[in-house]
């Protein structure tokens, strides 16, 4: 991919911040073009920075994709806050998106306030405008219009696609002239683990909707490569009580390996490899308030 060299390239620094459950990881999967970040009905389900990459010639810009912010005081829920905030305040852009059909603002008067922290420029994006009539929509851009602070209001679909492009141009006029920071063929800076890892996790919430707890991790424990070029992962579903782990195992073992067959169709798309997938479940109690647990599981530390 040739990078222009006039004044029309750019390359920055972009964070998608918001509440949860308004479509930042099916935004930022849409932007790179390939499943980096977990997409979930059920809220909070992502829990870190998550870099992805989205290169043209004329531009490069780096997403980084948080959980979504609440007033939660302690635990993991405080701890994804402050990544949110921190993200903000080191990017040269900030993307703050919302639901079109949640027309509930008060839902959005925390994270707004957090944003104001954050002394960079700011777009606010109306996310699942498919969902929507214009009525609702056009009451959505009025509210957010009156608060002020936004260089601009986009309505768009990451589902669909609509208004996304109008969007990048928006975001383009607002970065800075440079060079690109990653390769062209790079859409995160993630580790294979991790993406591994939330691809699991992903398919664990779709699966178990809200017999699963929140508070559930994975921890890929290694890879190696098996006959004929296979890929072998071992991987670990951590739950917080015994009650939780059987849930997640199923009868007879039958809905962890559910989980393990869904997440391997993903991977091996991801991958463009064979996969052979060892799931277990293991009980770890309280770790989603143990600040140590927490950073060992990957949460928090970046």
């Amino acid at each position: 991919m040739q990078w222009v060299t006039n004044k029309m390239a750019k390359s920055g620094f972009v964070t998608l911040a918001g509440c949860p459950n308004v479509g930042k990881s099916t935004l930022i999967n849409r932007l790179v073009g390939s499943k980096i970040a977990i997409t979930s009905h059920h809220p909070q389900t992502t829990r870190n920075r998550i870099v992805g990459i989205h290169t043209t010639p004329e531009r490069q810009i780096v997403l980084i994709d948080t959980p979504g912010v609440t007033n939660y005081k302690a635990g993991i829920e405080k701890v994804m806050t402050e990544v949110s905030v921190r993200a903000c305040l080191d990017t040269d852009l900030t993307l703050f998106i919302t639901d079109a059909s949640n027309q509930d603002f008060d839902f959005y008067g925390y994270a707004l306030r957090k944003l104001r922290l954050a002394d960079c420029n700011k777009i606010l994006v109306i996310n699942k405008i498919d969902l929507v009539k214009r009525p609702v929509l056009l009451k959505a851009i009025d509210h957010f219009s009156r608060l002020g602070g936004f260089k601009q209001i986009i309505p768009i679909s990451a589902k669909t696609g609509e208004n996304v492009h109008t969007m990048l141009d928006e975001v383009t006029t607002l970065l800075p002239e440079g060079p690109k920071f990653y390769p062209d063929q790079m859409v995160t800076d993630q580790p294979e683990q991790f993406v591994i890892g939330e691809i699991i996790r992903e398919k664990a919430f779709l699966l178990l909707q809200q017999e699963l707890p929140y508070s559930t991790a994975v921890m890929v424990d290694h890879l190696e490569e098996g006959k004929n070029g296979m890929l072998i992962i071992y991987a670990d579903i951590i739950v917080e009580r015994q009650s939780q782990k059987g849930i997640v195992v199923g009868k007879g073992g039958s809905m962890v390996k559910k989980i393990g067959q869904a997440a391997r169709k993903d991977l091996e798309l991801r991958l463009n490899n064979k996969i052979y997938l060892e799931l277990r479940v293991k009980v770890q109690q309280k770790w989603s308030q143990d600040h140590r647990m927490i950073e060992k599981f990957g949460y928090g530390s970046k």
